[in-house]
């Protein structure tokens, strides 16, 4: 008798009614087919640097890039163009012409056309002294406070607008940004773009939000101030 009771416990348990298996996984799905590199036909990679082109010029003209960059990628880009189809004049069956081709290059050209911040200084709108200067702004106080105030004093016909640049000794440029307590010069080691002209602005904003009480109270502490210009210094902003 315990021998037919054990018997029955150790029994597998039924199996499960066939409409309650898992079903079968269905079959994956083929990979999709991948797209043959530009550089395995010449006509495909000259009409790809011909968008880069294109695509150049919608970046100047959105303020992305400086005059300087566009100048050395449009030469760069029409340079690579003339020779690749110069080599299939000459050998046309050859696979040649890859030898002209210069994939990552413009990389290194923008990077090395970039307008870099090198230094700021701060002034303050109603005594024109320096509240703060920042990072390597190789301008005497002597020749900057003069230029700031031909700045200020000057009309909308020379400068254009409230925020504009100026080119200096050494290929350098100096940006000038009013504020309602201070004006902020930001040294650029080359041309800067539009659109980093209008990040110096925002962050000159930010600098007289966080500050308003203090600057509004005449003499400013610049001791008791913030200056976020730091995390720019050596960037391309």
């Amino acid at each position: 008798m315990l021998k037919r009771l054990r018997g029955l416990f150790s029994s597998p348990p039924p199996a499960p009614p066939q409409s309650a298996r898992a079903a079968p996984a269905p079959p994956a799905a083929p990979a999709p087919a991948k797209e043959p590199s530009p550089l395995e036909n010449p006509q495909a990679y000259l009409e790809r640097v011909q968008t880069k082109i294109n695509n150049l010029a919608e970046e100047f003209a959105n303020g992305a890039i400086n005059r300087l960059q566009f100048q050395e990628l449009y030469e760069h880009y029409r340079r690579e163009q003339q020779t690749i189809k110069r080599y299939l004049e000459m050998a046309p069956d050859s696979e040649e012409w890859k030898a002209a081709t210069s994939e990552g290059k413009s990389v290194v050209i923008r990077q090395q056309n970039v307008a870099k911040v090198l230094g700021y200084s701060v002034y303050d709108n109603e005594s024109g002294m320096p509240l703060n200067t920042i990072g390597e702004f190789e301008i005497e106080a002597e020749l900057a406070v003069p230029m700031l105030s031909s700045y200020r004093s000057a009309t909308k016909e020379i400068f254009g607008a409230e925020m504009n640049k100026t080119a200096i000794e050494g290929g350098r440029w100096l940006s000038y940004v009013p504020g309602e307590f201070t004006t902020l010069m930001a040294l650029f080691s080359t041309d800067p773009a539009p659109q980093q002209l209008e990040l110096m602005k925002e962050l000159h904003d930010l600098f007289e939000r966080a500050n308003r009480n203090l600057l509004s109270n005449q003499p400013v502490d610049p001791d008791e101030l913030v200056f976020p210009h730091k995390f720019f210094l050596g960037r391309q902003t």
